[in-house]
């Protein structure tokens, strides 16, 4: 026993190359990037046609990939080269073999040879591109059937607004100078068509979605995804259109706040992109204003009769109108509110914020995330966008209380009530502290 014992002890401990660990986890990593775009691939296979790869190839693909960065490391990049072109001529005749009769994309052909570079990626140790890229690419094979019907649902005029919007974008932004002037030293041309493709972009991302959905909607999903767009056209639509169907008053009035609650995290989103140092001080109090919203309309839609399907008539964000409307509007904003800020104190600012909300909460709150980088304080800032907020809450209530059916105004008085309340107890919290 103790010779035993003395001979284990003087075996040296076999100790993993951490190299070769290395080269393991690596191929690893490959096959799950396969394998995910491999399983979408085989559930969406058409059963009259031969799959060009399924679950089995991808991951395969992707391993090839890899092997070739590690020959192409061994013994030069020639290799690399030599195994990428092979695999992409395999790719290709693959692909006229099966593209004869004309009715055959190239989906999984492109997904092969951008699974093939993941794998090379991988090798590189650019692992959360190659991740990223994988989940990326398997969204994208995913949703083919609502980007179908997308594009089957896109006007024209879609086209033409959108493109020409991007057409100025990229033309006038790089010639806009960046640098401040005007008497108050606050009007930055290149900021301010920033801050237009920034609630465009947002207000395009909530339209693409209703487009997605379809025409037809039930009046709850309508209302949130309506709001992401035009929270004021959704209350307008409603309002008019519970005149013509009172016993859905309750259903109207739940989609209407909701809708309007929507403009709450809209808020945190712009204030994001801008100023991040604000988002940290005014989330808690605009996530208790949205609680307030969203648990309003969830009480309306409580023992509801029914629901029907409707639509609410949207413009394209992108048209070019609009959006010289909206950076005419955000320049004559942030000026007045510096004005403001300077000559009457924050008491100034809060009623240059009281008059945006009569119109738009957008331009004042980007507005107010611009100057509280500077000399105005996140408190001010913050109560700022709170009073334009309830304001502009109380402009759709009136709006939903003179144009609605009596029996809307009975629902909604109590559901924008509860918004109105909770967000003057905000500011009077704030103005207290």
């Amino acid at each position: 026993m103790n010779l035993l014992l003395a001979f284990l002890q003087s075996v040296p401990p076999v100790v993993p190359d951490t190299s070769v660990v290395e080269l393991f986890q690596k191929g690893a990593v490959c096959l799950l990037i396969g394998a995910l775009v491999g399983i979408e691939r085989e559930r969406s296979q058409d059963e009259h046609r031969m799959l060009f790869a399924g679950i089995r190839t991808f991951p395969l693909i992707a391993l090839l990939g890899f092997l070739s960065a590690v020959l192409g490391h061994a013994a030069g990049t020639w290799t690399l080269g030599v195994f990428a072109s092979g695999f992409l001529a395999l790719v290709v005749v693959s692909y006229f073999h099966e593209a004869r009769d004309g009715s055959h994309g190239a989906t999984s052909e492109v997904a092969a040879i951008i699974v093939f570079l993941l794998g090379v990626l991988v090798q590189y140790e650019f692992y959360a591109v190659s991740i990223a890229s994988a989940v990326v690419l398997t969204l994208f094979l995913t949703v083919k059937g609502p980007l179908q019907k997308l594009v089957a649902r896109v006007q024209p005029e879609d086209m033409y607004a959108t493109l020409k919007f991007a057409i100025i974008t990229a033309i006038v932004l790089p010639l806009l100078p960046d640098t401040t002037f005007g008497p108050l030293d606050v009007l930055n041309p290149r900021q301010i068509w920033y801050m237009v493709v920034l609630i465009a972009g947002i207000s395009f991302l909530g339209y693409v979605t209703v487009k997605i959905l379809g025409p037809k909607r039930g009046l709850t999903l309508t209302g949130l995804t309506g709001g992401l767009v035009s929270s004021t056209a959704v209350t307008l639509s409603f309002s008019q259109k519970s005149k013509e169907a009172p016993d859905l008053a309750k259903t109207f009035a739940s989609s209407i706040v909701l809708a309007c609650s929507i403009m709450f995290p809209r808020i945190l989103i712009e204030i994001a992109v801008v100023n991040p140092s604000l988002l940290a001080y005014i989330w808690p109090h605009i996530a208790i204003l949205t609680a307030s919203g969203v648990t309003a309309s969830l009480v309306l839609l409580l023992g509801k009769k029914k629901d029907t399907i409707t639509d609410v008539e949207l413009k394209n964000p992108f048209e070019l109108m609009t959006a010289l409307k909206f950076g005419l509007v955000f320049a004559l904003i942030i000026f007045v509110s510096k004005a403001a800020q300077i000559y009457l104190g924050d008491g100034g600012v809060y009623l240059a914020a009281g008059l945006s909300g009569l119109t738009d909460v957008d331009a004042i709150t980007l507005s107010m995330a611009n100057l509280s980088k500077g000399a105005m304080s996140e408190s001010t800032a913050t109560v700022a966008i709170l009073i334009a907020a309830v304001v502009n809450t109380a402009v759709k209530a009136g709006i939903a209380w003179s144009l609605g059916a009596a029996a809307l105004r009975r629902y909604t008085l109590p559901g924008f009530g509860l918004v109105l309340l909770t967000g003057l107890v905000l500011i009077f919290v704030l103005l207290l502290a």
